[in-house]
């Protein structure tokens, strides 16, 4: 990652408690501590039986018995609650604890759900199309990811973002850190080629691109697109339908209807 995300400027609006964006990351600790402590040879069978292989997938290869415990396709789903290291579940989940908030906020719980599972099928995809005879499990988080960041550059561009930089905290625009990171994410994946060196870098730019897409159409119409309605401080002043005389909206606040 070319930058440690700390927080964000960008206060969450209709819902009091990302729960979902919680639950993910609660699933995914707790699964890489069952392998942790279970054991090398049962973290490798969990890998291999729930990591996407793309071979697999595509049915050019074919997994032990003992190990096709689910379909091929659902993988998708699967590999991204994997993790196959401390700093690889570390990094992931602080940019899903920094960013994935807004983007929860932005369209409810249960559609965040639905749109962090098609970002992350879709970075999924995206890898296997760049390397379809691959053998090695593809896990991790970084994919659907990758969609809130994409989804967090066409919403709240303005938001400032505080940072880690050579373990100096600085903050910057997110619009700023995003094409950064996006930029870092193509220039890899051009420099080490179809293999990724061990790091599937297609699968982050497929997560952002569809992340970028589908955010129009998953997000609630009361939330701008492109930062329209925020304060430069992160205060959100376009109100949601319904709620009176237009002034800064604090978190307490929630539209009628469609959150749950």
């Amino acid at each position: 990652m070319p930058f440690i995300p700390l927080r964000d400027d960008n206060p969450r609006i209709l819902i009091d408690r990302p729960v979902v964006t919680w639950t993910i990351i609660a699933l995914c600790v707790g699964i890489f501590l069952l392998q942790l402590f279970a054991g090398q040879r049962f973290s490798q069978i969990v890998t291999f039986s729930f990591g996407l292989i793309p071979a697999v997938l595509l049915g050019v290869r074919e997994l032990a018995p003992d190990l096709a415990v689910v379909p091929a396709w659902v993988t998708l789903f699967t590999s991204m609650f994997l993790h196959g290291g401390l700093m690889h579940l570390a990094g992931n989940m602080l940019f899903l604890g920094v960013f994935g908030d807004n983007i929860e906020d932005a369209m409810g719980h249960r559609k965040f759900l639905a749109f962090y599972l098609v970002c992350g099928a879709a970075a999924a995809l995206t890898h296997v199309a760049i390397a379809p005879t691959a053998t090695v499990p593809m896990i991790g988080a970084s994919g659907a990811i990758s969609g809130v960041l994409g989804a967090y550059l066409i919403l709240h561009p303005k938001a400032v973002v505080t940072i880690l930089l050579f373990w100096i905290p600085l903050a910057f625009p997110a619009w700023v850190l995003l094409l950064l990171w996006i930029g870092f994410q193509i220039f890899s994946a051009l420099a080490s080629g179809a293999s990724g060196g061990g790091v599937a870098w297609w699968a982050h730019i497929g997560g952002f691109a569809a992340g970028a897409a589908l955010i129009s159409s998953f997000r609630h119409k009361s939330i701008p697109l492109w930062g329209g309605g925020d304060h430069p401080k992160g205060i959100r002043i376009k109100r949601p339908p319904g709620r009176g005389p237009e002034r800064p909206q604090r978190r307490r606040n929630k539209p009628p209807g469609p959150w749950q």
